[in-house]
């Protein structure tokens, strides 16, 4: 499983964490209002609930939306291995970066969006 929440910009938009089945290809995008790590940790949760699958591990990028005190002992708690990706490498998440742009891009675009309604919206789609 890859995660990840987007490129640090400045501003208040809404991100979308990807996540990918790598045996599979099967992706869930999940966007979150707010770069929170609470929100990652419901994001996931949701996410379990649409796999048919345990997620076992969670391979995130270098964001502090992922590696804190809140999304990793999470994990830990639900034996879900947490690696990280390399430092200022995004070739790392190749899975993820693949499905931002055949899932995420394709269908809304690289505008940038925010609100709780918004949010709503995208997670329809």
């Amino acid at each position: 499983m890859v995660a990840h929440g987007g490129t640090s910009v400045a501003g208040s938009f809404i991100q979308t964490l990807t996540m990918v089945d790598v045996a599979t290809g099967w992706t869930e995008c999940m966007p979150l209002v707010t770069r929170e790590s609470g929100l990652v940790v419901r994001a996931m949760e949701s996410a379990q609930n649409l796999f048919s699958w345990l997620i076992r591990g969670a391979d995130f990028d270098n964001d502090s939306a992922f590696t804190n005190d809140v999304v990793v002992p999470w994990c830990r708690t639900r034996k879900i291995e947490v690696t990280r990706s390399r430092t200022h490498k995004k070739n790392d998440q190749a899975f993820v970066e693949q499905k931002n742009g055949a899932v995420v891009r394709r269908l809304v675009g690289y505008g940038r969006f925010d609100g709780v309604e918004t949010t709503r919206v995208l997670e329809c789609l």
